[in-house]
């Protein structure tokens, strides 16, 4: 069985071009969540790789400042286990950045520790890195 994780986050002071960047581009990626090497492009079809290859996967759909849409796959993951699906969409809202991100796909077993990981490896750190920039 697999499981859909829904978040919306918001983010002050940011543009949907800003989040996008952030995302796409492998030295803002990597220095946005704190260190670990980031192999992307923003390219369909491309592979990507992010934590020093502990998640990996190919960008399926780009629409620059809009939306990202992935395969997303934990080094941990089950061999019987299929890709994950990952949709962030960035919308903007007054001065603010709404990042509404849909994770599907995503095995029982992993459910609970990337819920909890967004949060901690990619919103908070995001977070942090938009107030020093």
């Amino acid at each position: 069985m697999s499981k859909t994780i829904c978040q919306t986050v918001v983010f002050k002071n940011s543009t949907p071009d800003a989040l996008y960047a952030i995302y796409m581009d492998a030295k803002k990626h990597s220095k946005a969540i704190g260190g670990g090497k980031v192999s992307i492009s923003a390219k369909i079809g491309s592979s990507y790789s992010a934590w020093d290859g502990y998640i990996s996967g190919k960008t399926l759909c780009l629409v620059k400042g809009e939306m990202i849409v992935q395969t997303w796959r934990a080094a941990d993951f089950n061999s019987s286990d299929p890709d994950s699906i990952l949709v962030l969409r960035f919308d903007k809202r007054g001065n603010e950045t709404v990042v509404n991100m849909v994770h599907a796909l995503v095995p029982d077993h992993k459910y609970h520790g990337i819920k909890s990981g967004w949060d901690d490896f990619y919103w908070k750190p995001w977070r942090k890195y938009l107030l020093g920039r």
